[in-house]
């Protein structure tokens, strides 16, 4: 059994955070584990209140998790301030973590502020070395490149290219922002591009996707897939939950972690 921590928040609506990582973790044939950093309340209309948890309470998730059970891949999501950052990349120096993968989240989907200002410089000299790959949508790589305008896919390779430059190993610059009928994902690792096409969906309810795509990237890496073969099934996973997402509550509504299972079962058993 192939076990994957998160690092991030929860999200009492569901459709993000832990609650998200966990699903998917399931979906995937991974056990999962977790490390609450802050307790959100959320749901479809927004993020109505932030509560970070204290250092000790992280740290000492960290040590009962990796301590015992191990982890052969780990995620971090929202880290929210600098100090929890600190904290974070401390455990995991200390227990030598390999195959991370790390969502810089900054924003919600409903416009919340989910990382500080000041915390953005840690996440930089900190946690980004540690990464196997790092995954930002458009406007979080800009932030990360000091505000780099970045509307064409040579701009997302120009800065996949310099995110590298801050010690990891790989970056998927999302493209999910972008304008067109398709949506295309660059990765740049181990100095060559590729590049992860899927037709755009309409859909406003697309509310976890960062939070879910990155910890199927971070299952199948636990695996033992390379970077570019767990961004690949990641893509194909996430798509799926988009195309099949769930019009839950008043606003944006969360993507369909089984959508992936269910279509492939379906396709099994139409042969």
């Amino acid at each position: 059994m192939y076990k994957v921590l998160t690092i991030a928040g929860s999200d009492s609506g569901g459709g993000a955070g832990i609650q998200a990582d966990l699903k998917t973790f399931q979906e995937r044939d991974v056990y999962g584990m977790s490390v609450i950093t802050a307790l959100t309340a959320q749901n479809s209309l927004g993020v109505h209140g932030i509560y970070p948890q204290s250092l000790e309470a992280i740290s000492k998730q960290i040590d009962a998790v990796l301590s015992d059970i191990g982890a052969d891949a780990i995620k971090t999501g929202m880290l929210f301030s600098a100090e929890i950052i600190q904290t974070t990349a401390l455990k995991l120096k200390e227990y030598n973590v390999t195959n991370l993968v790390i969502d810089p989240v900054m924003i919600a989907k409903g416009g919340s502020t989910l990382l500080e200002k000041e915390a953005v410089e840690s996440l930089k000299t900190d946690l980004l070395p540690l990464a196997s790959v790092i995954t930002p949508n458009i406007p979080e790589a800009s932030v990360l490149l000091n505000g780099m305008e970045i509307q064409t896919i040579e701009d997302m390779e120009k800065a996949a290219m310099e995110l590298t430059n801050y010690g990891c190993q790989g970056v998927l610059v999302k493209g999910g922002h972008m304008n067109g009928k398709d949506s295309v994902d660059v990765l740049y690792v181990d100095q060559k591009y590729y590049y992860y096409e899927s037709k755009r969906i309409d859909t406003k309810h697309t509310h976890g996707t960062g939070c879910t795509f990155s910890a199927c990237i971070a299952a199948e890496l636990a695996k033992g897939k390379s970077i570019s073969e767990s961004v690949s099934v990641a893509k194909e996973f996430i798509t799926s939950a988009i195309q099949h997402s769930l019009p839950l509550g008043s606003g944006i509504g969360p993507t369909n972690h089984a959508a992936y299972r269910i279509n492939q079962s379906v396709d099994t058993h139409s042969y």
